[in-house]
């Protein structure tokens, strides 16, 4: 055992006598230490009930012979950090959360982690500590939230952001919101859409990094308490037969979670994390496996915001498994031949399921659309590549040619909307918002639903270099590489300059000439860091571009 380091022999005295202050026993410390990670805390709707799951996951451990030590992760909201200067942090949190873990991991020389998780960067920086310790590890999330009922239809907080752009416009009051927020997030869990959480641990799941059914099992049943229970049983199995993260997480893995992201609509952020992810793991991912399967996988649900299902619809139409099940009809991508924490094979875990709603969870031969969710661009605008989550866009939208309206961070943009600046026709820019410019490369939900709002979600197109929620839909481009703040072509964009997308051939591009573009570039100057100090300016020091998966190092 690695802890055997920490608490074996007479030279380890003193480790025993700080363990034994826990209130640990002899008996206690010649148990494997597992440590069991929880990102609980009172801020974070979908990490508030955490607590209450890591007491079953400690039963689960303590039953199954090992010794449960619990330790903290941060989690922040993003839905609480939208829309302002702290949105420059969540994604930036990853990092933090990997390297904490590790830290705590090999201080203490644990044996094996359980990880208990929910939101959006919490997921793919516990997946991230798991590839890099490489010790048996396990996740299990903290379930989704109930719908909330406006008016007579289901809905989420994250639509609430749309509700500023009908405000300005007159298609609601003030109280009309008021009435709306009380009923749009009615209790504990990750939203209730395929945004970035849910997106995340369909991933953990598609991977085979959790027990199966993990991803969209509500929080509010009973069932999720017995699932972190049997995860916790689960980690003394993996220990015992040596089954580690990156026995798992093989490139064919990988592949196997791309084809499921392509099949449920995932959030554009799946692209960032599933990269870094993979380099962790030493497994080559890059945009062109994304593009690649993209045309291959077609798009079997129809989740909000790409659609009116939710994801209790989801989880009573059969789970992820009936996904993964579907998509695994197509051999060419997918080989569910993989090891899972199950100890099995994903092909084996998926025997035994069955859809019980075709119209939820679509079979593989009658999609909703035939291709991904997920499609990648390139062009002259974004010569290294651009996310857009098609699943989300309207195909009327699919080719667009507007004017650029040029903004240097998210809030002037945000105003423009508001003030009823921004016409039919527009191609509004927010650029210096990428990993570095930002830094942090913001979220920008709130300008996407302030054009939805605005009845504006079918005349206007957006790009950035900044990245969205997995709530937003619409013609809105992200992750443009190289961003702005590095001299990419994003930044030499001017005012009235005509943009061209075609996301139907995959392209993005400003009717601008090279030589035009060459000059521009020779009068362009980086601007100066808008974060001089703190972890943000080391971050932006060291963060490499969103189509690396914004990794730093």
């Amino acid at each position: 055992m690695r802890s055997n380091q920490v608490k074996v022999g007479f030279e380890r005295s003193t480790q025993r006598s700080l363990l034994k202050a826990t209130g640990l026993s002899d008996a206690d410390l010649a148990k494997p230490l597992i440590g069991v990670v929880n990102s609980f805390n009172e801020i974070n709707p979908g990490h508030v009930h955490l607590r209450d799951l890591a007491q079953e996951v400690k039963l689960g451990v303590s039953s199954a012979g090992g010794t449960p030590l619990e330790f903290p992760a941060i989690a922040l909201c993003d839905g609480i950090a939208m829309g302002h200067t702290g949105m420059r942090y969540p994604l930036a949190s990853r990092e933090l959360i990997a390297d904490s873990i590790e830290a705590m991991t090999e201080g203490h020389q644990l044996d094996a982690l359980v990880m208990i998780t929910n939101c959006d960067k919490i997921t793919p920086g516990m997946l991230i500590a798991a590839a890099r310790l490489n010790i048996p590890s396990i996740l299990i999330a903290g379930g989704v939230m109930e719908p909330g009922v406006f008016r007579g239809k289901k809905t989420d907080g994250s639509r609430l952001f749309e509700t500023s752009g009908m405000v300005a416009t007159g298609a609601m009051t003030e109280d009309d919101v008021k009435e709306y927020e009380e009923e749009a997030s009615p209790g504990c869990g990750a939203c209730s859409l395929m945004g970035t959480a849910n997106s995340m641990n369909c991933m953990a799941e598609a991977l085979g990094m959790t027990l199966p059914y993990n991803a969209v099992l509500p929080a509010y049943l009973a069932k999720r308490k017995a699932l972190a229970r049997a995860t916790g049983r689960q980690i003394m199995y993996l220990l015992n037969n040596d089954i580690k993260p990156r026995d798992i997480m093989t490139r064919q893995a990988f592949l196997n979670a791309v084809a499921v992201d392509m099949a449920i609509g995932g959030s554009s952020n799946t692209v960032l994390h599933l990269v870094a992810i993979a380099k962790e793991a030493g497994v080559e991912l890059n945009l062109g496996d994304f593009e690649n399967i993209s045309k291959k996988i077609p798009k079997l649900c129809a989740l909000s915001p790409g659609g009116e299902h939710r994801l209790d619809d989801m989880y009573r139409a059969g789970g992820l498994q009936v996904v993964i099940k579907e998509v695994a009809k197509n051999k060419e991508v997918v080989d569910l031949n993989v090891l899972t924490v199950t100890g099995k094979t994903m092909a084996e875990n998926v025997k035994d399921t069955v859809n019980k709603d075709p119209e939820v969870i679509r079979p593989f031969e009658t999609p909703y659309y035939p291709e991904g969710g997920i499609a990648i661009l390139y062009g002259n605008l974004c010569p290294d590549g651009a996310v857009i989550k098609q699943s989300a866009c309207d195909p009327s939208m699919y080719k667009f040619s507007g004017r650029a309206r040029v903004f240097d961070m998210e809030e002037d943009s945000v105003a423009a909307i508001l003030n009823n600046e921004i016409k039919e026709g527009d191609f509004v820019v927010i650029r210096y918002e990428g990993p570095k410019g930002g830094p942090g490369m913001r979220e920008m939900l709130t300008p996407t639903s302030a054009l939805v709002g605005a009845g504006l979600g079918l005349k206007v197109a957006l790009v950035t270099d900044g990245r969205f929620s997995g709530a937003t839909r619409g013609a809105c481009i992200g992750h443009v590489s190289p961003e702005a703040q590095e001299g990419g072509n994003i930044a030499l964009i001017e005012e009235g300059d005509i943009i061209d997308l075609d996301v139907v051939n995959r392209q993005l591009n400003i009717r601008v000439s090279d030589e035009e573009l060459a000059k521009r570039r020779a009068a362009w100057k980086a601007p100066e860091p808008k974060v001089k100090s703190g972890y943000l300016s080391r971050y932006a020091k060291t963060v490499q571009s969103a189509s690396n998966g914004a990794v730093v190092g």
